[in-house]
């Protein structure tokens, strides 16, 4: 089955489409024998228009110069034959031949030159017609003869004397063997040197043409192994002025986004994993506080009025852990979902103010404090602004009025998300502020800052993360889901500022968000 399955598959790629045509049949050749193909055909057609001119134009000469040696010498060579019939015993390639008005005609020519040339075959012409001729040779094909040539005629006026009368024509011929053996050889000089360029013009072709895409094979190893999953993987790079070059930067250019957005992918999907594992754990628990009960009910072991009471109080507090956990997931959800917040002017001073006293209602022992940015106090100020335990100076005033642009409800869940963080993982009595204040980079500075037992260095960079909490007091017996500050650094994320957490000069936590400026 697997074999037969490779074969279509192998046969499916290699098929040619039934209907393509010669174009499409070229383009699904490797490019390099397209280039090569291509470069050599170009080479065989010039030279073989280069070839065919040159012997075109060779031969046209070489007739030329018959035509002027005929010219030169033709009148004279007729008349001596003519007058003196013996001349033409001596050697020589002319061929004359005398016709008259009557029809009678005669030739001279040396015995030899016709035995090996043939007998020009000269058409019969009328006066009228040898008048048009004059001054303009002719070519005739020839009859018999070892080594059957060409001739080249001009023709004369016959004359007889002393009238000057037009009594017949005269025919001096030249055969152009000489002129057939020489375009012979260059034509195949020519085609010879052709086929030796076009075939050593193909093997160069192939060698430049293999090493100029060199570069293309790297790329196309390179994205072979990175379609296997190897994504670390890059071009290695080329000078940017040439197109290879150009394409190799703009490849390593989006590998490198590709392997980033990997990255991401995975790290998204790591977070979600985690996230699920650690939510289907919160809830498990008062899932399964709500079922022991129950089962204990149905066993009839709530046999009196209080173990009831007591067991519908446990069952109420593990739903609302349960619907508090729910809550802030949906909230994380719709963070995540990236739907757009308000960005409106917000006081951050009122905001600030209205949750210093929301954390001095939840422990009136606290001394809550709203001061301003610069002021970083060792220890926890006294009563009254009195110095601290550390012997800090009273805190700065705030600024009067310190505003920001976002969503008046989100900055509120913000602060107080991070006062109930303080209110439940820092002792009773233990003072905090919130610190006010502006950056030189358009951006407004709101730092809550507690003195409780603090968070270990190691862990101070995921105190943002879902479901986090410390080793120390930040434990599930202290209360809450871990998801309190997560879903403070979504808020911030989502108003385009930036948060971070550090300790607290003389003990505890200090999470600084930065929000931009209205």
């Amino acid at each position: 089955m697997t074999d037969a399955v490779t074969a279509g598959v192998t046969a499916g790629v290699g098929a040619r489409p039934a209907g393509a045509t010669p174009w499409q049949r070229f383009a699904a050749i490797p490019l390099r024998a397209r280039l090569v193909a291509m470069t050599t055909a170009l080479l065989a057609l010039g030279l073989g228009i280069a070839a065919l001119a040159t012997s075109t134009i060779v031969s046209a000469h070489l007739v030329a110069q018959v035509d002027a040696q005929l010219e030169r010498t033709a009148s004279t060579v007729a008349g001596t034959t003519v007058r003196n019939p013996t001349a033409a015993d001596l050697p020589s390639d002319y061929y004359v031949l005398a016709r008259s008005t009557a029809g009678d005609e005669e030739a001279r020519a040396f015995p030899p030159t016709v035995a090996r040339y043939g007998t020009p075959q000269i058409p019969p012409l009328t006066m009228r017609e040898v008048g048009q001729r004059i001054g303009e040779p002719f070519t005739v094909d020839s009859q018999g003869g070892t080594d059957p040539a060409r001739w080249r005629v001009a023709v004369f006026f016959l004359s007889s004397e002393p009238t000057l009368d037009k009594v017949g024509s005269v025919y001096v011929a030249l055969p152009l063997t000489g002129i057939h053996q020489t375009t012979a050889l260059l034509t195949r000089t020519l085609i010879l040197s052709a086929l030796a360029i076009v075939v050593g013009g193909g093997l160069a072709a192939w060698f430049l043409v293999r090493q100029a895409l060199r570069p293309l094979r790297t790329i196309e190893s390179t994205a072979a192994a990175i379609a296997a999953g190897d994504l670390t993987r890059r071009i290695p790079p080329a000078p940017a002025t040439t197109e290879v070059g150009s394409l190799a930067g703009s490849l390593n250019a989006m590998l490198a986004q590709i392997e980033r957005a990997f990255a991401v992918r995975e790290a998204s999907e790591e977070r979600m994993r985690r996230f699920v594992s650690d939510a289907s754990h919160e809830l498990r628990t008062p899932l399964a506080t709500i079922r022991g009960y129950g089962e204990l009910y149905r066993m009839g072991a709530l046999d009196t009025p209080d173990k009831v009471t007591d067991t519908m109080g446990r069952i109420e507090g593990s739903a609302i852990r349960m619907g508090s956990l729910v809550g802030d997931l949906l909230a994380l959800a719709r963070l995540d979902e990236g739907r757009p917040v308000r960005h409106e002017p917000v006081d951050l001073v009122q905001l600030a103010r209205d949750s210093a006293q929301d954390l001095h209602a939840l422990d009136p022992t606290r001394v809550v404090r709203v001061i301003g940015l610069g002021d970083a106090p060792a220890g926890a100020p006294g009563p009254g602004g009195a110095p601290g335990p550390g012997g800090a100076p009273a805190p700065a005033e705030p600024p009067e009025r310190l505003v920001a642009l976002g969503d008046d409800d989100r900055l509120r869940q913000v602060l107080g998300n991070l006062i109930g963080n303080i209110a439940r993982h820092t002792p009773a009595g233990t003072a905090a502020e919130i610190a006010l204040g502006a950056t030189e980079r358009s951006t407004v500075v709101i730092e809550v800052r507690d003195h409780g037992p603090g968070v270990p260095g190691d862990q101070m960079d995921r105190v943002f993360e879902r479901f986090f909490r410390a080793d120390t007091s930040r434990t599930r017996a202290s209360g809450g889901s871990g998801l309190g500050l997560a879903i403070v650094a979504a808020i911030i994320a989502a108003h385009g500022g930036t948060i971070r957490a550090s300790a607290t000069a003389g003990g505890g936590m200090t999470v600084r968000c930065e929000l931009p400026a209205h």
